[in-house]
């Protein structure tokens, strides 16, 4: 499929009953809503004496550069705490007010925030809301009425950038996770991957939301603007070679599987006429096919398992029929993970990577058409900018690339890896019109550790240290990586070749425990999340760095997302 080619907080887990949803309605002929605002107001979790609610409202009337949304209780509800709206209450009457960053809403826009309350006895849903003293919810004679169904608009047209002109998805999972966390509110409302990491994923584990609801949730969150929601496709056979925490489901031969059980139901969702306005993004396979490369055959850097992968091309083939099928749907948008500079950026990986590349992305039907772009630095710490010092200095007659820190790597940050990058991928074959996107979830670097200017000329690796913004003990560490901040926030088009900066990996959930946790999720321990490690090749023998007391992969881990918040750069207001 040719890349030109045309063609907020919500139900976790429903308590039966305890939904009150209305729906916004077409605008009638004269331009007037039928319904002048929509509230829908839902109870995601109850216990015997508190719960917590989600709100979403759609102005159907004229723009708002602020907003007050109030509603009174028939019991004894108390609001305790709340996330993306200020929230005061007096007696049984409750008031919700815009936060400085969602103030503005737009005729057709909506808006989302929660919070957690207390009560006894019964929870009703308010039976009336007001936004800015108007009832929401009630027909005014116009056309339409208040139980149409949403609209969510006809299919996407198909753009060169998908981040462009739209909102991303917010995962009310991760935002209630996030909103819990103390200043969690201040980044709640930023958009998030949802992440496919097993086939019990598709439908929902554990308790969580599955693919579909997740698709239902984006439609309501889109109103009547354009919204991307961000999947990250990650079950291949023998899935992360080299990284034992990361491991998947599926043996190393179970190719079958993962088309029959897992792409093939991924893609008939996707392809629901349902979801046809959407722009949907997917993150094909990370760490896969760079593994293929540099930690195979007599490298001092091979593991066994990625031989095995190599040898019976599962990778590849897994990641080219991904991409035949998903590419087949019209509104979505194929990324393909493409490292970072720590990993691909010498020069005996960097062409070969993007060679196995172009391999994969002609594999098991697929063609270099079903390749929307490429993403760097998914899941990981690499700085987005070295501002304090560039690949060209030299100190005392030596390159910075002599450096310990550099190890004769060509390229410093993600920003210039992932540009240069995507021109080698074009020159491989894949169309000049691709874009990357970078993961600047964990790569802040903020805090009172942030250098300020360029280390001591003494030596050349003073001058490093002493200026690079990245205080990992070396690039190849990965997991859950102390002192790492929060980086900038999701932006699109944010610089030449750059589809967008996004959050892929969602602040706060785990790389991978500190040490074996028995669990049904096929997640194994890794060395490299044991913060007494003391390295491999694959990290110059340097110690892990990691966070201690870390929960397996995927799963909350609020020791961490505190610090991220406390390093966060651009700092946190």
């Amino acid at each position: 499929m040719s890349r030109t080619r045309t063609a907020l907080l919500a139900a976790m887990a429903l308590v039966a009953g305890a939904t009150g949803t209305a729906f916004a309605v077409d605008p009638g002929s004269a331009g007037i809503a039928a319904v002048p605002c929509t509230v829908d107001y839902k109870i995601q979790n109850q216990w015997s004496t508190g719960f917590t609610a989600a709100v979403t409202v759609t102005n159907n009337s004229a723009a708002k550069s602020s907003w007050s949304l109030k509603w009174s209780y028939a019991g004894d509800q108390k609001v305790t705490s709340g996330w993306n709206a200020k929230l005061s209450q007096s007696g049984a009457a409750v008031t919700a007010a815009n936060e400085t960053y969602n103030a503005q809403l737009a005729t057709g826009a909506s808006v989302s925030f929660g919070f957690q309350g207390s009560y006894s006895g019964s929870n009703a849903i308010p039976a009336t809301f007001t936004l800015d003293g108007v009832t929401c919810n009630v027909d005014d004679g116009g056309p339409g009425g208040p139980t149409d169904p949403p609209d969510p608009g006809g299919p996407s047209t198909r753009v060169n950038n998908p981040y462009e002109g739209a909102k991303v998805y917010v995962n009310p999972e991760w935002s209630a996770n996030a909103a819990a966390e103390p200043g969690g509110s201040r980044v709640a409302g930023q958009p998030t991957g949802v992440w496919l990491d097993r086939i019990a994923a598709i439908n929902g584990a554990g308790g969580k939301m599955g693919l579909r609801a997740h698709l239902d949730e984006a439609l309501r969150q889109k109103g009547s603007g354009e919204l991307v929601v961000q999947f990250v496709i990650y079950n291949l056979p023998g899935r992360d070679c080299s990284a034992l925490a990361s491991n998947g489901e599926l043996k190393a031969d179970e190719i079958g599987r993962y088309k029959t059980e897992y792409i093939d139901p991924i893609k008939a969702i996707l392809a629901d006429s349902k979801y046809a306005s959407l722009r949907i993004v997917t993150t094909v396979e990370i760490d896969s096919l760079p593994n293929l490369v540099t930690n195979t055959g007599s490298r001092p850097t091979a593991v066994p398992q990625c031989d095995v992968m190599k040898a019976n091309g599962n990778y590849v083939k897994g990641v080219g029929y991904a991409l035949n099928k998903l590419g087949d749907v019209p509104n979505v948008y194929n990324y393909v993970d493409a490292g970072h500079h720590g990993w691909i950026g010498w020069d005996d990986n960097f062409g070969p990577t993007a060679t196995i590349m172009k391999e994969a992305a002609t594999a098991e039907g697929a063609t270099v058409n079903d390749v929307h772009g490429f993403i760097t630095n998914t899941a990981n710490y690499s700085a987005l900018k070295e501002n304090n010092f560039t690949i060209n200095d030299t100190v005392g007659g030596k390159s910075v690339r002599e450096s310990k820190w550099v190890d004769w790597n060509r390229y410093l940050d993600e920003l210039s890896y992932a540009q240069a990058f995507r021109n080698q991928l074009v020159s491989a074959g894949f169309d000049s019109n691709i874009g990357m996107l970078i993961d600047t979830s964990r790569n802040g670097w903020g805090g009172a550790a942030r250098p300020t200017g360029p280390g001591a000329t003494t030596s050349v690796d003073t001058y490093v240290d002493g200026g690079r913004y990245d205080r990992r003990f070396n690039a190849g560490n990965w997991c859950n990586q102390s002192g790492a901040g929060l980086g900038e926030r999701p932006k699109a088009a944010p610089a030449a070749g750059i589809d967008a900066y996004v959050w892929m990996k969602p602040p706060g959930e785990s790389d991978g425990s500190s040490k074996a946790i028995p669990n049904d999720e096929g997640k194994g321990f890794d060395r490299m999340c044991d913060p007494t490690y003391t390295g491999n090749p694959r990290n110059n023998n340097n110690m892990s760095g990691a966070l201690a007391d870390a929960p397996v992969s995927g799963h909350w881990f609020s020791a961490q997302f505190r610090q991220l918040m406390q390093n966060a750069y651009p700092p946190l207001s």
